[in-house]
């Protein structure tokens, strides 16, 4: 018998997107291949400890997303100690920073551990707003206006920033996804109170202008040789795609799957889907945001390199109408993992040997 790949469900993780991480993992867990993987739950406390549980020990209020937490007496666990982790492969399943932003990532290619999703560079540059947006535009990957703004730096009025951009306004933290601090703005005083918000959560924030058109979304699967799903369609039932309305509120969207769109603007979608992901050097998967306004024109509006795999996340279930499965389409990221292991492992680590 063909011994099964230990495979570490990483999750959690010292950020605000920490219970959208619960709710994957746990997606993860049920529909990992028993006959080919066995599994390892490590979850990340919000303090940053790590340890070591079962499922069934390990997660309270599991089926409610407002209350789902992570229960913190588990074994501790490191990864280069007495108590290294025991596994072939890591699915860092963790949304934000301190995740998805090349911090784990890095310290996973340290303890020589293959692990899915993008590597340190496309997860740092995919998950900071601004650096993404200025990558994408030297590529001439159409994107909206926008700005930065760092905490030091002097805010700019509402007057100079709408004058600019526009009156309506998105302002977000740079390096969050989720819709966590995200607020539309459409006044002097919402602005003020969005930057503080944005705050609380980052350093660095992006104001960008209202894009008025339909929220596409394309999910990307491969390594050098990335595919891209059919694109789906939000239609928040919220003013906008808020956290409440993708994680909290059954009614908060609809999901319209695949997205009702002319043959032309599908291909457009699925080819600058795979060409912001090659852009910002990702691998494994993303899903890429799109506008696509009344007269056709396609703009990217940001990628996600670890999206979420929530029982009603855009991810799988792009690629279940595009024929690959829930389970499949796990067994395929974990693959492309190990495979680009291999193939790292095979570069020279010193010039005189």
């Amino acid at each position: 018998m063909e011994k099964k790949v230990k495979v570490c469900i990483l999750f959690g993780g010292k950020s605000a997107e920490h219970e959208v991480s619960l709710q994957s993992a746990k997606n993860i867990y049920d529909a990992l291949d028993r006959n080919k993987y066995e599994p390892l739950l490590v979850g990340i406390t919000k303090a940053g400890s790590w340890v070591r549980g079962e499922v069934s020990q390990f997660l309270l209020n599991a089926e409610d997303p407002g209350r789902i937490k992570l229960i913190e007496n588990g074994e501790p666990v490191s990864l280069i100690s007495d108590k290294a982790l025991p596994a072939d492969v890591v699915f860092p399943v963790l949304h934000g920073p301190f995740g998805e932003d090349g911090t784990v990532q890095g310290l996973l290619k340290l303890a020589g551990l293959p692990f899915v999703g993008s590597s340190v560079l496309g997860s740092a540059a995919g998950m900071d707003k601004d650096v993404m947006k200025r990558l994408l535009r030297d590529a001439h990957v159409p994107i909206g206006r926008y700005r930065a703004l760092q905490s030091h730096e002097k805010f700019p009025s509402y007057e100079e920033v709408s004058a600019e951009l526009g009156e309506i306004l998105f302002i977000k933290p740079a390096n969050m996804g989720s819709s966590v601090g995200v607020s539309k703005v459409h006044n002097r005083e919402e602005y003020y109170a969005a930057l503080e918000n944005a705050f609380r959560y980052d350093t660095k924030l992006v104001i960008e202008e209202f894009i008025k058109g339909r929220e596409i979304e394309c999910s990307v699967l491969g390594n050098e040789e990335a595919i891209a799903s059919l694109p789906g369609e939000i239609l928040a039932s919220h003013e906008f795609y808020s956290y409440e309305a993708k994680y909290l509120d059954e009614k908060g969207a609809v999901l319209k799957i695949p997205a009702d769109l002319p043959p032309e603007i599908v291909k457009e979608v699925q080819d600058l889907a795979v060409k912001t992901f090659h852009t910002l050097c990702c691998e494994g998967l993303s899903r890429v945001d799109f506008f696509v306004r009344e007269e056709g024109r396609v703009i990217v509006n940001e990628i996600n390199t670890m999206p979420g795999f929530t029982r009603i996340s855009m991810y799988p279930k792009l690629w279940e109408a595009s024929g690959i499965s829930y389970s499949e389409l796990i067994d395929r990221l974990i693959q492309l993992a190990m495979q680009r292991f291999e193939k790292e492992n095979k570069l020279k680590t010193s010039y005189l040997n």
